[in-house]
Formats: structure tokens, C-alpha cells, sequence
């Protein structure tokens, strides 16, 4: 399977952002576990506070900026695309959790695309049993790269 991942950057700050290879790593590790996926052309675009706020707020009805949001792509019926869908990341919200959270900026970069992909297969949180689900399973692809549990308090 070839990943094919639209890395944009649409940010001021463009230092400690992921690299190409980065992002391809912890996109890989999902699609490892979801073989069967045929959609493999994803976009992951970083954003500025601005454009997560607007985006969050005309999306999900809250009016603040947020670490990732993710928009699942849907083909019209009966046409099959390799498109799975877009992610937007605030890399100023990210840099200020994982200052908080005293956590390597890296190892929340890669929480945050592994979480946000898994969103674009259709993973949620939504309900106890979908969060046990989708929160283990992003901690078997984080602990793949030698990252600890990022919901360890």
C-alpha cells in the first residue's frame, strides 16, 4: 500500500512541525492495522489559531481553537476514490498542550495524527466502549514508536 499525504503548512511557524517522513511513519502504523483500507490519500494540513477556531466553530459548534480536527472524505456513490479525508492541526494548541502536559512535542504530534486518522476510519470517543476502543488502540500504535501512554496522568 502507498500512503499518499498532502503535508501543508499554512502556519507562521513552520519550525518543529512533522516532517513528510514523520507524518508517513504514524499514518503507516494505522493503516498497518487497517489493511483491508483502500483509501490511502490523506491531507494534513497545519494551521494557524485563527483558521482551527473558525473551522471548530463552523464544524463542531465551538468557538475555540482545538489540536486536531478531521473531515472524513465521502465519495459520491459508485465512485470509488483513494481519498480518506483531511486533517487540521493547530500547532500552536499542540505545542501549548504538550508544554503542559510535560510530554516531547513529537510524541503529541504523533498522538495527535494517529488520533486524528483513526477519526477519518471512522474511530470516535463519543460513547465509554468507543473511547476504551480507539483510546487502546492508539496507545498500541504509540507504544510502536516508544511513546508512553499519553493518557497517563
Amino acid at each position: 500500500m502507498t500512503l499518499d499525504i498532502d503535508r501543508q503548512v499554512a502556519t507562521d511557524t513552520s519550525t518543529d512541525l512533522p516532517t513528510q517522513a514523520e507524518l508517513e511513519a504514524w499514518v503507516g502504523a494505522v493503516f498497518a492495522r487497517h489493511a483491508d483500507e483502500t483509501r490511502t490519500e490523506m491531507t494534513v494540513r497545519f494551521v494557524t489559531p485563527e483558521e482551527s477556531q473558525t473551522l471548530n466553530r463552523e464544524y463542531r459548534g465551538k468557538d475555540k481553537p482545538t489540536n486536531v480536527l478531521s473531515f472524513p472524505f465521502e465519495a459520491p456513490p459508485g465512485i470509488p476514490l483513494a481519498l480518506l479525508g483531511d486533517l487540521a492541526i493547530c500547532h500552536d494548541v499542540v505545542i501549548n498542550e504538550a508544554t503542559a502536559q510535560n510530554k516531547r512535542l513529537t510524541h503529541h504530534y504523533a498522538h495527535m495524527v494517529i488520533h486524528g486518522t483513526l477519526h477519518l476510519l471512522g474511530y470516535d470517543h463519543i460513547d465509554g466502549r468507543e473511547a476504551e476502543e480507539m483510546e487502546a488502540l492508539e496507545r498500541e500504535l504509540l507504544a510502536s514508536f516508544k511513546i508512553g501512554d499519553p493518557y497517563a496522568e
